[in-house]
């Protein structure tokens, strides 16, 4: 079993910054990957970002390259999302996700769910 908390989530002004946190307990390991994921009011969950735990492999939703960073600190257990230039539109509860094996941009196929976090972007 895995369980993961998100924080970090809060209000902030188009083009501000915010860092998530995802503290992962349990039986994390090198043979997971993490992810996070965001869904907005009457959207469906989308896919992020992910990172490989034991080689730092990072892949990101076009929507977000450039902007959002992907990092863990294996020592802490915990998975980070840096987020710059923040817009509008990326108003979301933001989730992170946890599965063992490959990564996939599908929600449907994580295992693994924290509570989320609340990220607006508004003037």
């Amino acid at each position: 079993q895995v369980q993961l908390v998100e924080s970090g989530g809060g209000l902030v002004q188009p083009g501000g910054s915010l860092r998530l946190s995802c503290a992962a307990s349990g039986s994390i390991s090198s043979a997971y990957v993490m992810a996070w994921f965001r869904q907005a009011p009457g959207k469906e969950r989308e896919f992020v970002a992910v990172i490989r735990w034991s080689g730092g492999i990072t892949h990101y939703a076009d929507s977000v390259k450039g902007r959002f960073t992907i990092s863990r600190d294996s020592a802490k257990t915990t998975v980070y999302l840096q987020m710059n230039s923040l817009k509008p539109e990326d108003t979301a509860v933001y989730y992170c996700a946890a599965r063992r094996g490959t990564y996939y941009y599908s929600p449907r196929l994580y295992d693994y769910w924290g509570q989320g976090t609340q990220v607006t972007v508004s003037s």
